[in-house]
């Protein structure tokens, strides 16, 4: 899975280029509020531009459920496209986006032009890996590049399907970068190798964890998962999340841990509040008790200041780091403290850091450190799944070099 043909190995001059971007951008009245999406696929787009191929650009948008709806239209994306690129990017208007729209537009392009095709789950079978559809996309191409990281982890008709049947399937520099830096890091790093698990549940995290167990040589526990490990050490956790079904399992990874000789960090203290802030960043009144002092009345909603110490600490001698949810309640700033400590002491090592995604990567970048992260991925459910040491089918197709 790590050893893929990228843009870099292939040959599109005169060649029509068919690829899957990651377009699924927020819209608010028909205007993008965010188009890091956007600004993100131009490498490879330009690339292919300056190469001479014919760019055909693809991408969902939002969940239209296989029927058209204007307001999931990729009108604006072409619009904006247009503009970041400084060349016309065509919109080929087809509900059923193989249509003669795109035809007469793809036959009438020439070496560096670029189209952009509507939302492909306007189509039923997108999401389905229908044959027909993969068909009719390929048909328009030769060369295949799949640049949308964000969808990997599913077998759709734009992602996987279409590359049964092309000549060339190809990554594009954005999919390169997650491979280089998600994948080496699970199975190759430069160690040692701290991984570091925060966010709500220990259930979405269950593979991760056993994963990385076996990868790293330090595993750090933050988030509300943390209070299911706690609770699994016997300790009270008053009101606190915690996933009563997966205690036994906590249990089973801290002697894992044990055996495998490696390092498993949980908080040794932690901010309390009397309930969960409502609104969540509404001014709450909050005290830092020791992780075995919480009364059973009082909710733990962020890690403590000397967990905070503890932990950036084993970040210092790391070489590569990789980090997938926050300490706690980081929305509200009262509670988003052990996240800041984590994120800064990130900033300040040499070691290489990756931000796994989700809910990491918006507090990364809200809280201003996302320009000293060596790499913030693109994909929530995607770089988990590559945490979790699973194939992508969105990288699996593509070409091996």
């Amino acid at each position: 899975m790590l050893n893929k043909k990228s843009v870099d190995d292939i040959n599109v001059k005169g060649k029509k280029v068919l690829v899957r971007c990651d377009f699924n951008v927020p819209l608010k009245d028909g205007k993008i509020t965010d188009e890091n999406r956007l600004v993100a696929a131009l490498p490879t787009i330009k690339k292919l531009i300056a190469d001479g191929g014919k760019v055909i650009l693809c991408s969902h948008l939002g969940k239209p459920k296989g029927e058209p709806k204007p307001e999931l239209s990729l009108a604006p994306v072409a619009a904006r496209l247009t503009e970041l690129l400084g060349q016309e990017v065509k919109f080929a208007a087809d509900p059923e986006v193989v249509g003669p729209n795109a035809k007469a537009a793809v036959e009438a392009m020439k070496d560096g032009e670029v189209i952009l095709l509507e939302n492909t789950r306007y189509r039923v079978e997108e999401t389905k890996n229908g044959e027909a559809f993969s068909k009719e996309l390929a048909s328009l191409c030769e060369v295949f590049v799949n640049d949308a990281f964000g969808t990997a982890h599913r077998a759709h008709c734009s992602n996987v399907g279409v590359t049964q049947y092309v000549d060339t399937a190809a990554v594009g520099y954005l999919m390169q970068k997650e491979i280089d830096f998600l994948g080496n890091a699970v199975n190759n790093p430069t160690r040692p190798f701290v991984a570091i698990l925060g966010g709500a549940k220990v259930a979405d995290k269950l593979n991760v964890i056993a994963n990385l167990l076996e990868k790293c040589d330090t595993l750090i526990i933050g988030g509300g998962m943390a209070y299911t490990f706690l609770k699994a050490k016997g300790y009270e956790v008053g009101t606190s999340l915690v996933d009563d079904e997966k205690v036994g399992y906590c249990k089973e990874m801290m002697d894992k841990a044990e055996k495998l000789g490696k390092k498993l960090l949980l908080p040794v203290d932690t901010t309390i509040a009397a309930a969960f802030p409502n609104p969540i960043d509404a001014e709450i009144e909050v005290s830092v008790v020791a992780a075995d002092a919480i009364p059973a009345d009082m909710m733990g909603l962020d890690i403590g200041t000397e967990t905070a110490k503890l932990y950036a600490d084993a970040v210092k001698s790391a070489k590569t780091v990789v980090w997938n949810g926050p300490m706690g309640v980081f929305e509200n700033p009262i509670l988003a403290k052990g996240t800041i400590a984590v994120a800064k002491s990130l900033a300040e090592t040499d070691a290489t850091t990756i931000i796994g995604g989700g809910d990491s990567a918006a507090a990364v970048n809200q809280l201003g450190f996302g320009d000293k992260m060596s790499h913030i991925s693109t994909g929530g459910g995607a770089s988990l799944e590559f945490l979790e040491g699973k194939d992508l089918p969105g990288v699996v197709a593509a070409n091996d070099k």
